[in-house]
């Protein structure tokens, strides 16, 4: 008897030391959510919506055509999957008046950026456009319906996990897409000095408009900060470097969901890319003048040296 107490005892012991790791160690206590969708609608929500919104969205801030519109010109009767593909993987890999279908877009918005995906990101985004219709399946928060509506929490086919990592990919893409297209509105209109002055003014209140809307915190954190308030703590730091090892790994981050009480914490990646570098990055390719204007805003500014598809910082939601 004192032989079996004696094992109970140790073997609770050997558990509580087990339970006195660092806080975020091993990224297995906390599971990554795989939304059960076409990858291809994901990805196109993440890296086309900022500038390409669905009809209606943003109207009178829009800087590029609709995705629908892209599709419309790109997909007629009788175009093949194949020659699709061709077609919309040539513009982006090389985008130029010579290669594009949508010669009345370039007159409205003028040229598409070159933009470096991830491998194999823009080939699943064909894939879906070619067998889908975006408009069927406009990113739910921007239809205005009531939350239980819009993330489909009677769907018995999806797990509560499942729901809230819907939502807040819903309250981070729309939130990103809100300051995107007011950004990229500011570069086309006056420059990157005048969206530098703009995001020093515009980007808190924008994103406080989004948590009125919601009744949720959403913050940008990074362990690279530009402004002192979005300087990551211990937690995000943790999911920061995360995200990075994910991308530095070829592999497309999946949105992670916690439990924070009765609330969920939801952590998602900002990524890099070509406009991004304009105010992020290596301080030898920004514009002086640029250089100067962010030393002038931000003294303390760490958010310099990145090229990209980087981890810039991620999205730290509360809901």
């Amino acid at each position: 008897m004192k032989k079996l107490l004696f094992i109970l005892v140790f073997s609770l012991l050997l558990a509580s030391c087990k339970n006195n790791k660092e806080p975020y160690e091993g990224i297995s206590l906390h599971p990554e959510v795989a939304v059960k969708t076409h990858p291809g609608k994901k990805l196109m929500e993440t890296h086309c919506y900022v500038c390409h919104a669905p009809d209606g969205v943003g109207r009178d801030i829009r800087i590029a055509p609709p995705m629908t519109m892209v599709q419309n010109h790109y997909i007629k009767e009788g175009t093949t999957k194949e020659k699709f593909t061709k077609d919309f993987l040539s513009f982006l890999e090389q985008p130029s008046e010579a290669r594009a279908k949508m010669p009345g877009a370039i007159r409205n918005f003028g040229l598409m950026p070159y933009q470096k995906f991830p491998e194999g990101v823009l080939e699943e985004i064909a894939d879906y456009l070619y067998e889908n219709n975006p408009l069927d399946e406009i990113p739910q928060g921007m239809k205005g319906q009531r939350k239980q509506q819009r993330m489909g929490q009677n769907d018995p086919t999806k797990t509560t996990l499942e729901q809230k990592t819907e939502i807040g990919l819903e309250y981070a893409l729309e939130t990103k897409q809100l300051l995107g297209q007011n950004l990229m509105g500011a570069i086309q209109k006056e420059g990157t000095l005048h969206a530098l002055e703009f995001c020093n003014i515009e980007a808190i209140p924008l994103t406080k408009q989004m948590e009125e809307k919601y009744g949720a915190v959403i913050k940008r954190v990074s362990d690279k900060n530009r402004n002192p308030n979005n300087a990551a703590n211990v937690e995000e730091q943790y999911y920061n470097n995360y995200f990075q090892e994910q991308i530095a790994q070829g592999k497309d981050p999946k949105p992670i969901v916690l439990p924070e009480g009765d609330k969920s914490r939801f952590y998602y990646p900002i990524v890099t890319n070509s406009m991004c570098l304009q105010c992020h990055g290596k301080p030898e390719k920004i514009d002086i003048q640029v250089l100067k204007q962010i030393k002038l805003l931000y003294p303390e500014d760490l958010a310099i040296g990145y090229e990209e598809n980087e981890v810039r910082g991620v999205w730290s939601i509360l809901f």
